[in-house]
């Protein structure tokens, strides 16, 4: 059952949106446009249909590839997705005008485009992503195959659309040299999508082995960290040894390794990436979780 939000919660989550949309308006206008670079999503894909037949127009065909995937978002995730996609279309698109009468921006390197076209774009949908909105097209797109291929992430999905789009682009429009920008331009902004959404759900996972496991498991209790103890034996020795497992937050690995040393300077520690950890302390399941 979905929690209602409160009116700051609410305020928050569109002034998240428009954060968003003045990323957006900027990245297409700084770094896309000036520089011709192939842009994925929907418009890309509006712009092959109308080069191939020229009396659909590219507004409307951006429209209409949005109407079913926005019904079944509905379904999926409730009206919020739709208000709040709208507003992000409708302020998104403003910007993009306003941005481009006050000011033209000139061409730069391509690559240094891609770079920042391709960071900015994936702060913006990122923002958005997380708090449930988006400027429709390939990212809602992506938002709805993640009900059927959890495994992979939103921004993998994403550059997985983006990628088909800019590949028949570029046969379509004769021009490989701007799609291959446009490639680096889209896998950058996945990675920094990616890192938005993701980032702080990701920890660290420690696996310590040591000879002193109540000293040990007491410190780091001290610390408010949970701990698990496991049985374990070395392979060489034969002799048994606890093995203590904990996930904690990126800042508190220093204090942990001294910890560790402080306890038993001979103890063994493994420190691993943990990526989405749930649990107290850390995220909650949800069922419509990215």
């Amino acid at each position: 059952m979905r929690q209602k939000k409160t009116f700051l919660q609410f305020l928050w989550d569109y002034g998240v949106i428009t954060l968003g949309c003045a990323l957006y308006a900027l990245s297409f206008n700084w770094c896309f446009q000036p520089n011709q670079l192939a842009f994925g999503g929907f418009t890309g894909a509006g712009q092959i249909i109308n080069r191939l037949i020229p009396a659909l127009p590219v507004g409307v065909l951006v429209f209409a590839m949005n109407v079913p995937l926005f019904l079944i978002g509905v379904k999926k995730m409730g009206w919020s997705l739709l208000i709040s996609s709208l507003y992000a279309m409708t302020v998104g698109s403003a910007m993009i005008d306003v941005m481009a009468a006050l000011h033209t921006f000139q061409p730069m390197e391509p690559m240094l485009a891609c770079i920042y076209g391709g960071v900015l774009m994936g702060l913006s949908m990122g923002l958005m992503l997380q708090v449930g909105a988006t400027t429709g097209g390939t990212e809602l797109g992506a938002r709805l195959l993640k009900y059927r291929i959890p495994h992979l992430s939103i921004g993998r999905l994403c550059l997985s659309i983006d990628l088909v789009i800019i590949g028949v682009y570029a046969l379509v429009f004769h021009n490989l040299h701007n799609a291959l920008y446009g490639v680096v331009a889209m896998y950058i902004s996945s990675l920094v999508m990616d890192t938005v959404i993701y980032g702080s759900l990701s920890a660290k996972m420690a696996y310590i082995i040591t000879a002193d496991c109540g000293e040990m498991a007491r410190r780091l209790l001290e610390m408010d960290l949970g701990i698990t103890i496991l049985p374990g034996r070395g392979a060489y020795t034969g002799k048994e040894k606890d093995v203590l497992l904990c996930a904690f937050k990126r800042s508190q690995i220093a204090a942990i390794k001294r910890a560790v040393h402080e306890a038993d300077p001979g103890a063994f520690l493994i420190v691993c990436e943990a990526h989405e950890v749930m649990g107290e302390g850390f995220g909650a399941y949800d069922p419509d979780s990215l």
